[in-house]
């Protein structure tokens, strides 16, 4: 089924105008100019001809067919245009026209009429305050922009009108070719998930980009992305990063899990990559429209100059990816094919001197090297030859491989023709050899994703459901948690001196005394927490240090909690925040007083399975103390695991549960368990 948007059979530009200074001339200029073939219909009803197309005075007198409206009026008339689309029954409308909510609230009374009128007449609409979409294989461009890209396989949806400009004016010459294109504006009725959706069902669109702001609906927008990047790669560059007004939270889960590592979350989820600038996202977006992926990550360099290859290599290595070893078959067909001085080993040096024949037999040997996922392909500036010679060379060797391959012809002038052949040959360049690791560390990623897109989700734990849902009342974290297999050392609470020694003596051995209170969170900040302490006068002594401790910060104590001493082993922080558009996020990263000292932390979409559980754990930088780490033995990281994927079904059970937090975790010796040594959370 057609999509009015991309592939109209008629359409109408109500406010078209003879000034070509006017975003109105614009649109009809483009419609004709870039072979739009169905039926171009301005009205204008001051006009009888523009751009030698008859002029209609209203959009009732337009002629079939007709399914999109480009609406290029003042904001003040907008409402009535689109009233008569509805009218004339159409059904689609790209609103041009700014004015609306980005001005204030009367600009926002207007939207909230267009929005009435759309639902009364059934109207899709684009915008307003937007550029308008492109298709360059209908062809269609409805924008008011100069130029149009080149067809391609990469769709572009951006909240940025802006942005659309400046990608259009960008992508000439560039060689990115662009499938769709659209601008959203202030996405009254279409969002962009809406347009994720119909982006992916283009059978030209190989790989889908992204300029987003914000999300109208977080947890559809992970729904349907997840979906379309099952199908297609889905790239995207994420605008206000830095946006400060976080809400003062009880936590620390609450104070690290901030929008833009929401948005992280969502979008690591959800199977989309977000690349750091635009230039990356594209780049990337090439090479997975015209390259196989790579089935691993060991990578052959193979160049003419030892400086770029270094860079090339470090960058590699850098983004964690392997110099391939090459067999010793390979190297045994390169020593007597190569010159006497070059290098066989990876990477391939075959010297300054050595032409595009010799280029052929090293990028052969290499493809076809069952050690070799990828070959970087470099050339330095030089006199022997053409580059466009290399060009020819690599496109037909590769053409014959199912690897990846990915060159860096460096220069500008000297190789536009040479990176003409590459586009046509789908083989993609990047001007800096150290920029293949970023496209190639971005391609493996993809693949590892997929393999673990259709991941399980664990099975629900069987929790005395009543004693749980008592706990949540009760705000008894710890018994909620204990529910779920979370363990804790043994602990009372008390609240005079005296029974902080009885408990001590209950629990004979080494304890930590611990404050407890209404109003003071962070405990060890003010020095609530107390270690080791070992004998009946200390705990008096201790009581007494947290007593002055509160009174001096002008808090209340209720008591204290006796807890057994855990020994020593490495502390992580782990627990849930309820975002606003994403849902439940698990967090997992180095606990303890530091935690918002070092920031080592990283979360996932809850409920997790073990496999998202791990793929947590292994993100931070907490993941290699855990696996041994000088004093520290080999931790049981499959208790966390288990922790973890409780604390994501927790979240699910329990949606009334704003935060949970245990920090610290202290993550004993493999066998041996975690035990969680302090909680806290809140409700909604």
């Amino acid at each position: 089924m057609s999509n009015p948007f991309f592939m109209p059979k008629g359409v109408a530009i109500i406010g078209a105008s003879q000034d070509a200074h006017k975003l109105g001339h614009g649109v009809l200029r483009n419609l004709i100019q870039y072979r739009y073939k169905g039926g171009i219909y301005p009205v204008n009803h001051k006009a009888y001809e523009i751009l030698d197309h008859t002029c209609y005075p209203s959009v009732s007198e337009v002629p079939d067919p007709v399914d999109l409206a480009i609406i290029v009026v003042p904001a003040h008339a907008v409402a009535d245009s689109l009233k008569e689309c509805g009218e004339r029954g159409i059904g689609h409308a790209v609103i041009v026209t700014g004015g609306f909510s980005e001005t204030g609230d009367e600009g926002k009374k207007r939207e909230e009429e267009l929005l009435a009128i759309a639902r009364e007449y059934n109207i899709r609409i684009v915008g307003p305050n937007c550029i308008g979409t492109i298709d360059t294989h209908t062809p269609v461009n409805t924008t008011f922009v100069v130029g149009m890209p080149e067809p391609g396989e990469i769709g572009f949806i951006s909240h940025s009108g802006a942005m659309v400009a400046a990608i259009i004016d960008w992508a000439s010459g560039s060689g990115i070719g662009f499938s769709r294109i659209v601008s959203l504006g202030n996405q009254i009725d279409i969002n962009e998930t809406d347009m994720i959706r119909s982006i992916a069902e283009d059978p030209n669109t190989k790989v889908i980009t992204g300029y987003i702001e914000g999300v109208a609906d977080g947890m559809q927008f992970m729904k349907q992305a997840k979906e379309t990047a099952k199908e297609k790669p889905f790239l995207m560059l994420k605008g206000g990063k830095e946006e400060s007004g976080a809400k003062a939270v009880a936590s620390h889960t609450g104070a690290l899990a901030g929008s833009t590592e929401a948005f992280k979350t969502a979008f690591r989820h959800s199977g989309i990559q977000e690349a750091e600038t635009i230039e990356e996202m594209f780049e990337w977006a090439r090479a997975m429209a015209w390259q196989p992926l790579p089935k691993g990550n060991r990578v052959a360099v193979l160049t003419n100059a030892g400086g770029p290859a270094i860079l090339a290599v470090d960058a590699l290595e850098k983004n964690e990816l392997k110099m391939a070893t090459l067999s010793e078959d390979t190297k045994s067909f390169l020593k007597k094919r190569l010159p006497k001085a070059a290098s066989i080993n990876n990477p391939v040096d075959v010297l300054a001197g050595s032409g595009p024949g010799t280029y052929t037999l090293a990028l052969e040997a290499l493809l076809s090297d069952d050690q070799v996922d990828a070959v970087v392909v470099i050339q330095a500036p030089q006199d022997w030859f053409l580059p466009v010679s290399l060009a020819e060379v690599v496109g037909e060797v590769a053409g014959s491989h199912d690897k990846t391959v990915i060159t860096s012809i460096m220069g500008k002038a000297s190789v536009e023709d040479a990176l003409k052949i590459l586009q046509k040959r789908r083989i993609p360049n990047v001007a800096f050899p150290e920029r293949s690791a970023s496209v190639l560390s971005a391609m493996i990623d993809r693949r590892n994703w997929l393999t673990h897109a259709d991941t399980e989700i664990g099975s629900p734990r069987n929790i005395e459901t009543d004693k749980a849902d008592k706990a949540v009342q009760m705000q008894d974290w710890q018994s909620l948690l204990e529910l779920y297999g979370v363990r804790f050392p043994e602990q009372h609470i008390a609240s005079t001196p005296d029974e902080a020694v009885a408990q001590f003596k209950k629990i004979g051995s080494s304890v930590a005394i611990k404050l407890v209170s209404d109003d003071i969170s962070h405990k060890s900040d003010v020095g609530g927490v107390i270690l080791g302490v070992n004998s009946e006068d200390e705990v008096r002594s201790a009581w007494t240090r947290i007593e002055k401790a509160v009174k001096d910060h002008g808090g209340t104590m209720k008591g204290v909690v006796v807890q057994e001493m855990v020994d020593d082993a490495p502390e992580v922080i782990t627990g849930f925040v309820r975002d606003d558009q994403f849902g439940p996020m698990v967090l997992f990263g180095s606990g303890g007083t530091d935690v918002e000292l070092y920031k080592d932390v990283d979360m996932a979409i809850a409920p997790l399975s073990a496999t998202a559980a791990l793929d947590l754990i292994q993100r931070t930088r907490i993941h290699k103390k855990l696996t041994g780490w000088r004093q520290y033995p080999e931790g049981d990281i499959e208790s966390v695991v288990d922790v973890l994927t409780a604390l994501g079904q927790i979240a699910i059970d329990y949606p009334q549960i704003k935060e949970l937090e245990i920090n610290p975790l202290s993550v004993l010796a493999k066998g041996k368990g975690s035990v969680a040594l302090d909680v806290r959370g809140a409700i909604i």
